[in-house]
């Protein structure tokens, strides 16, 4: 009895520290009347984003087919992907290619990892010009929401940035045409068309400055700005009651 008390006053502190930290995440019970579900979300993080309350047909799955939600669960695979690669590849004209080849080849898990990468990417660009047309034909653009249509359609902007930024990366034929092509294209843009092509490239023409540029776009600063804007897409998906439609 002696032993088992001790054990029972050794696990007590531990057991009121998990209740704790459980009541300081959940601050209240179930929410049986409206009231109190209300300060249940007002008090916690994660329900936090979504509105108090929503229309209970903006939440079928048929209305909006969690084409948003699957757009920031493509944005987090290609965040742990793209990490996971970044330990392999190194942006150097020398070594990119060699990169990529041998981690094809060499790891079946740098295969797969490659491969999550790159079909994850193609598949965000369709998920968000698909969720951007459901927003489109269902009318949710409208007032209030237009401050958050031109946040997601930036974010569509970034979107396809991120995945041209990422095409360069395995410097082979397929990748050093379709910059030269894009960037040339950037040339013809009014007033700073040339001057832009010139940043974008690092130089006159396309080579190890290109490369530099384009991965620490692709790594950094696209994502950075990516997800400022989805922080702020977000916060008024919360402020401007969820969804909306005709």
């Amino acid at each position: 009895m002696s032993n088992q008390a001790e054990r029972g006053g050794l696990w007590e502190p531990s057991r009121q520290v998990g209740r704790d930290i459980w009541g300081s995440v959940f601050r209240r019970g179930l929410p049986t009347t409206d009231k109190v579900a209300a300060r249940t979300v007002l008090t916690n993080f994660f329900l936090h984003i979504h509105p108090v309350r929503v229309k209970k047909s903006a939440i079928r799955f048929s209305y909006s087919f969690c084409l948003g939600g699957l757009s920031f669960f493509l944005f987090l695979l290609l965040t742990v992907t793209g990490i996971f690669l970044m330990f392999y590849y190194v942006p150097s004209t020398d070594q990119a290619y060699q990169n990529i080849q041998g981690l094809q080849s060499g790891s079946p898990v740098g295969a797969v990892m490659r491969n999550l990468h790159r079909w994850s990417a193609h598949a965000m660009v369709i998920v968000v010009w698909l969720h951007m047309v459901r927003v489109f034909y269902q009318g949710a653009y409208k007032s209030p929401r237009q401050f958050n249509w031109t946040i997601g359609t930036a974010l569509l902007v970034i979107t396809l940035l991120l995945s041209f930024s990422g095409y360069l990366l395995p410097w082979d034929q397929l990748s050093v045409w379709a910059v030269t092509v894009g960037t040339n294209m950037a040339k013809y843009a009014p007033f700073l068309g040339p001057f832009t092509r010139y940043v974008l490239l690092g130089g006159p023409n396309v080579g190890q400055g290109t490369l530099i540029r384009f991965y620490v776009l692709h790594v950094a600063v696209l994502p950075l700005i990516g997800i400022l804007f989805m922080v702020i897409h977000f916060w008024r998906v919360r402020k401007d009651g969820f969804t909306g439609g005709l």
